[in-house]
């Protein structure tokens, strides 16, 4: 069966962007997973790594909650 797959073999083409927010914010994956936890998100730092290097694929939902707490838009994510 066919998958898409962003450039490079990717799950997902917001991983590098969402590390890259959260390195900027100083922020552990640990402490990335526990600020969604606080906003009613279940996620874990091992999810937040998955998505990172590309192996887990992002829902729409995941996305929206990510942009909410890296307080960064859904553009500077995708792009």
């Amino acid at each position: 069966m066919f998958k898409l797959k962003a450039p490079g073999g990717s799950n997902n083409i917001c991983g590098r962007n969402i590390a890259k927010f959260r390195q900027a914010q100083d922020l552990s994956q640990r402490k990335l997973a526990q600020k969604m936890q606080v906003m009613g998100y279940d996620i874990d730092n091992h999810v937040i790594r998955r998505i990172e290097i590309g192996e887990r694929f992002v829902t729409d939902i995941e996305l929206k909650a990510l942009t909410a707490a890296l307080e960064v838009s859904y553009q500077e994510l995708l792009d």
